[in-house]
């Protein structure tokens, strides 16, 4: 019989929701309780925590810095898939690379959790440059998640959206153990790096980038935090550089130097001062 989730007092969840925007800038909103619930209650259960308030406890502890990256792990992954927003990556292969000519062409897949968009692009890059001559950079602040994407071992329902031959090219069918999964072939993998970041945090140790894309993140975040983040990573886009948002999201101004130039597509045309 499933065990019964634990109830979660309004005080812990305070105390959750504030740590929380802290560490990640995202504010849990009331309605959030029992998503916050359901996924932080196998933290309790592996740590055989009678409650949500000792577990609030365990988290203060300065020696429990791991159960606090767990904590944040659990409550930031995403829904993501492969492929996802069409016209964008359509764009980014027929627009966006070909007017590059300086080598290696660098991409930014930012907050690209389990790794669904990062390997889309990555298979996109080497359809059009081969296995050389760019570099593709994964980040996210859950490290759990990028040890997922690193891994690039996926179930066959998430390939609904990969084009035939992009598929029979990339992706290799898993047997035995691995039945009803794939995985991204090895070629590919090892042309990809995965990094730990928070977008809160300046992007300079990332490096310069030519594509930067950041869909669907921003509208986790308040109006200040979004603005933050835009000028992190327009501060590393290099001129003439391409920054993809999620087609739902809208910017209220466009950071200094940008210029619309397709749905949610920003290039921007001059270095910020």
């Amino acid at each position: 019989m499933p065990r019964l989730p634990h109830p979660l007092s309004d005080q812990s969840f305070a105390w959750l929701q504030a740590y929380f925007e802290q560490a990640s800038g995202i504010r849990l909103r009331p309605e959030k309780k029992m998503l916050v619930i359901s996924r932080l209650q196998k933290r309790l259960e592996a740590r055989r925590l009678p409650g949500f308030d000792a577990y609030c406890a365990l988290l203060r502890d300065p020696a429990e810095e791991a159960e606090r990256q767990k904590m944040l792990d659990a409550l930031t992954t995403h829904e993501t898939y492969f492929f996802r927003e069409p016209r964008q990556h359509e764009h980014f292969a027929q627009t966006a690379l070909p007017g590059f000519k300086r080598k290696p062409v660098k991409v930014w897949s930012a907050a690209c959790s389990s790794g669904e968009e990062t390997w889309s692009l990555a298979m996109q890059l080497a359809e059009h440059f081969g296995l050389h001559g760019w570099e593709l950079t994964g980040s996210d602040i859950s490290t759990q998640v990028l040890e997922h994407a690193a891994r690039g071992l996926y179930p066959l329902e998430r390939l609904q959206n990969m084009p035939e031959r992009t598929l029979h090219r990339w992706c290799r069918k898993g047997l035995e153990r691995y039945h009803g999964q794939f995985l991204i072939a090895p070629a590919l993998r090892q042309r990809v790096r995965f990094q730990q970041h928070n977008l809160l945090e300046p992007a300079s140790a990332l490096g310069e980038f030519d594509v930067v894309f950041l869909r669907n993140v921003l509208i986790y975040f308040d109006a200040p935090r979004r603005s933050r983040i835009l000028a992190h990573v327009v501060a590393c886009l290099q001129p003439g550089g391409y920054l993809y948002l999620g087609e739902s999201e809208t910017l209220t101004a466009l950071p200094a130097g940008m210029q619309q130039t397709g749905t949610a597509v920003f290039r921007r045309t001059q270095p910020t001062k």
